[in-house]
């Protein structure tokens, strides 16, 4: 609720409209509509490849022994930004209460999270850290130093949430203390990257100097929009990842400004290709940032799988690279080649699904992503034996198709026919599932 004076004027959150034929004509005008309205930076050309230490691997407990031997298997298979998840500030594996001041451990990294740093530069990747912003554990330091309006309010009182507040972004002294936080790290390492969390409710919003609680909301997003754009104008440079506890706030102001988004912190890679391929409908294919997290102990067959999930969109790469064999890495350095040889098609594509939006329990799930000349088509099969699917391509009705596998190349080939008349190609798994390809779709000239 807003009250207005007599003479006084409220402008609402902005929405927009596409229409097309069908659904995939829809996606794709809403695909075009959000490219023209990002804020520009060298990452919309070319998303860089990134490897993050958190997911099924380090989960927010970092240390020089754990993370320096990640940092060498990330850059032999090929990634350009290495990221520190959470954990980097604390002497304690107890920090969800005390976060806020963002310092490093001493204990962590004993020699200094600047060994580790250098230890990313040195090996031709740019360093990454996470960080939660808004929230401030009500056992920081900070919690007692910063004002209690910096805080949300709700009937006189600081909102807490799961030992947390929630910094009220339309303060200035919240937005000093952020301003202050980015351009340390940034002066003192050199952070390329920042992974932004958010991880709790701060339930409807805040009632200080507002009409309502919602208003008081609103006037935070957009002070945190405001915020954002400072913080790019200061440090036009830096990538920055909306995580938002895996995908809870993939919100359109905030994708324009931001340079990827995790489309979620699941961490069975059986059940993440229905969010992998709906992720395009509601964020740009080349900012859908899909956790590939292969492990030692998965067969070749399973690290396929979730690394197919990761070249579905933008390529996100986890998983304990340092204990695998030199085959199992072979594997991986192939989907990151993948993936930046994409990287071009990936910046132009539109959606499509050929099998219909997945289903949660769905068997087949399939996404395709359209370009001018090619179309990629992610394919995974989650059942127990070899099966079939039939995936409808109507635009492609009457032409003839070449098919060839873009990953992975080392592993047996699925069986494909192209019915052109209907549109419809028929794919089979050759392997016993689950297991996924990434093709090729390209037109090829008709037989004389």
């Amino acid at each position: 609720m807003e009250v207005l004076a007599p003479g006084e004027s409220f402008t609402t959150v902005p929405a927009v409209l596409c229409i097309g034929s069908d659904l995939q004509d829809a996606a794709a005008a809403l695909t075009s509509w959000r490219r023209s309205n990002r804020r520009s930076h060298p990452d919309n050309s070319c998303p860089a490849i990134v490897f993050n230490d958190y997911m099924n691997t380090l989960n927010g407990d970092p240390s020089t022994a754990k993370v320096l031997p990640l940092v060498e298997a990330a850059a032999a298979a090929g990634a350009e930004v290495f990221c520190i998840d959470a954990g980097w500030y604390s002497n304690s594996n107890d920090w969800w209460d005390t976060v806020g001041a963002w310092t490093p451990s001493t204990t962590r990294f004993p020699s200094g999270l600047g060994e580790i740093i250098e230890a990313i530069r040195s090996r031709g990747m740019a360093p990454g850290l996470w960080l939660e912003p808004e929230v401030i554990g009500v056992n920081s330091l900070a919690a007692l130093t910063l004002p209690e309006d910096a805080f949300f309010q709700r009937g006189g009182s600081r909102v807490e949430e799961q030992g947390r507040f929630h910094l009220d972004l339309r303060h200035p002294a919240a937005r000093k203390h952020l301003d202050e936080t980015v351009d340390r790290l940034v002066a003192d390492f050199g952070i390329e990257y920042f992974k932004f969390d958010y991880n709790i409710d701060g339930g409807p919003g805040t009632d200080r100097d507002a009409t309502s609680v919602g208003a008081g909301l609103l006037g935070h997003n957009r002070a945190h929009i405001t915020w954002l754009d400072g913080l790019l104008e200061r440090h036009p440079g830096l990538i920055l990842e909306n995580c938002a506890s895996g995908g809870m706030r993939s919100a359109g102001d905030l994708l324009s400004r931001m340079h990827l988004q995790s489309t979620s912190d699941q961490q069975d890679p059986l059940a993440y290709p229905p969010i992998a391929a709906s992720s395009p409908l509601s964020m740009l294919p080349e900012v859908a940032a899909n956790w590939a997290y292969p492990q030692p102990e998965m067969t070749p067959e399973q690290s396929a799988f979730t690394l197919v999930t990761g070249l579905a969109g933008r390529f996100y790469l986890s998983g304990h690279l340092n204990r695998m064999s030199a085959t199992q890495m072979d594997l991986v350095h192939e989907a990151v080649q993948a993936a930046k040889s994409l990287r071009p098609f990936l910046i132009e594509s539109t959606p499509s699904w050929p099998a219909g939006l997945p289903g949660w329990g769905d068997r087949w799930i399939a996404s395709a992503l359209h370009g001018p000349e090619q179309i990629v088509l992610s394919l995974w099969d989650r059942g127990d034996d070899t099966g079939e699917i039939a995936l409808e391509f109507p635009t492609l009705k009457g032409k003839d198709l070449s098919i060839d596998t873009v990953f992975p190349r080392a592993l047996p080939a699925w069986d494909t026919r192209w019915n052109a008349e209907t549109g419809t190609l028929i794919v089979r798994s050759t392997v016993t599932a689950p297991s996924a390809r990434t093709l090729n779709l390209t037109l090829s000239a008709p037989s004389v």
